[in-house]
């Protein structure tokens, strides 16, 4: 484990986020702040009513064929 290498490379982050930091307070000063545009939904769609009394009758059969076994 090299400390001096982990060191260097910790100082040289520090720097980089200073001026990311700086940076981002004299943005705020001015008022020119864009938001952020918000993040893409991921994951599962969301299902209608419909939908979801499909899915329940399906899951319901195949719960009944699986104890009729």
């Amino acid at each position: 484990m090299d400390l001096d290498k982990i060191i260097r490379e910790l100082r040289t982050e520090k720097e980089r986020l200073d001026r990311v930091i700086t940076s981002l307070e004299d943005l705020a000063g001015t008022g020119t702040v864009t938001p952020l545009p918000s993040p893409k939904r991921r994951g599962r769609k969301t299902m209608d009513e419909e939908e979801r009394r499909e899915v329940s009758a399906r899951m319901r059969e195949y719960w009944r064929k699986r104890k009729g076994e």
